[in-house]
């Protein structure tokens, strides 16, 4: 089983960059395809960004598109989500996932989840 524990998140003003890390444990890190989920308040989660197991691939929410940036070190067991240009509107519980299968540029089959890192961006 996977353990996820993600790191980075603060506080930042409008038009600044937060760097995520998620570290994984517990399962050989090239053999899962990871991904990053937001969920703002009172929102529902929401995808964010995936990289395939060999980081050869991304795909991103419109929403995030050209401002974020994921890429993994399968030699650190670590998956980044680099945030440029932050909005407050992208305020949320920022979670990284695993899952061992992708498919259209989303996680399928069963996922494991962090316990999510605070991203708050002030206006």
């Amino acid at each position: 089983q996977v353990q996820l524990v993600e790191s980075g998140g603060g506080l930042v003003q409008a038009g600044g960059s937060l760097r995520l890390s998620c570290v994984a444990s517990g399962g050989t890190f090239s053999n899962y395809a990871m991904a990053w989920f937001r969920q703002g308040p009172g929102k529902e989660r929401e995808f964010a960004a995936t990289i395939n197991r060999s980081g050869g691939s991304t795909y991103y929410a419109d929403s995030v598109k050209g401002r974020f940036t994921i890429s993994r070190d399968n030699a650190k067991n670590t998956v980044f989500l680099q945030m440029n240009s932050l909005k407050p509107e992208d305020t949320a519980v920022y979670y990284c996932a695993a899952a061992r299968y992708m498919s259209g540029g989303r996680l399928t089959g069963k996922n494991y989840w962090g316990q999510g890192t605070q991203v708050t961006v002030s206006s």
